[in-house]
């Protein structure tokens, strides 16, 4: 049976937010034949994931020693038994279909390898903010996307928490990027260098911005992890370049 698996690390999750973004999984409609499962991996071992979600055959809860979000993400991708890999944060929500159209656009076009999504910032007041600069919908060619960040100061054209990819590809690059922070950059940026994309303008997530976010944090953005950060997904991205390796 085809199944996506969906992984969510968490950390001292916020109730209302891990229970809307299992509402948003566990309204999903799939394509015939296919099924899910959602990886909820815990950075640590203290159990409130299960204290705070209902019983359901589709959720696998893990835990582990803490180790930071990409060291957790891996362990729920190890885990994990889907031929297809999708991101989902504890704070954000699927919009409906977009896990159909991730499945869709693996299943019509046999080369491409990954998918991203539009996505809408989810403001505290309930209200939503768009982006001017995505780019059109259809295939992104292996090094276009590299090519925009490095153009761009380091800001890539479509949102890292939206990737689904397929099992072989994200098991070949090592998962998610082990750094403190950008790690999902990390697997995009990769992945894009080495393997044809797609992109929806179809809003496949609703990102969430609060105070409590990682990416709110002053340390997230310091100039000094920041900057090496992005200096080694860079060389990562370039040593990928210039090898051999490529997934058809």
């Amino acid at each position: 049976m085809p199944l996506i698996s969906v992984l969510t690390p968490v950390f001292n999750p916020e109730p209302e937010h891990l229970s809307e973004a299992f509402k948003s999984l566990a309204s999903q409609e799939l394509p015939p034949g296919w099924e899910v499962e959602w990886l909820v991996q815990e950075d640590g071992n203290t159990g409130i994931a299960r204290k705070i979600l209902p019983a359901d055959e589709r959720i696998s809860f893990g835990t582990g020693r803490r180790g930071g979000v990409a060291l957790t993400r891996n362990l729920a991708l190890g885990r994990s038994r889907g031929q297809l890999i999708k991101n989902l944060d504890a704070d954000d929500v699927l919009t409906p279909g977009v896990l159909a159209r991730d499945v869709q656009a693996l299943d019509v076009h046999p080369d491409v390898q990954w998918t991203t999504s539009r996505v809408l910032d989810l403001l505290p007041d309930g209200s939503t903010v768009g982006f001017e600069h995505d780019p059109p919908a259809g295939r992104l060619e292996p090094g276009a996307v590299v090519e925009h960040w490095r153009a761009h100061n380091y800001r890539l054209p479509v949102h890292p928490t939206t990737i689904c990819i397929t099992r072989q590809l994200a098991v070949a690059l090592g998962g998610w990027m082990g750094v403190p922070g950008s790690d999902d950059t990390g697997l995009l940026v990769a992945a894009s260098v080495v393997s044809v994309g797609y992109f929806s303008d179809q809003v496949g997530l609703l990102y969430r911005k609060w105070p409590g976010q990682v990416t709110a944090h002053a340390d997230h953005t310091a100039s000094d992890e920041w900057t090496v950060r992005m200096q080694l997904i860079d060389e990562r991205a370039e040593a990928l370049a210039t090898s051999t390796l490529r997934i058809p």
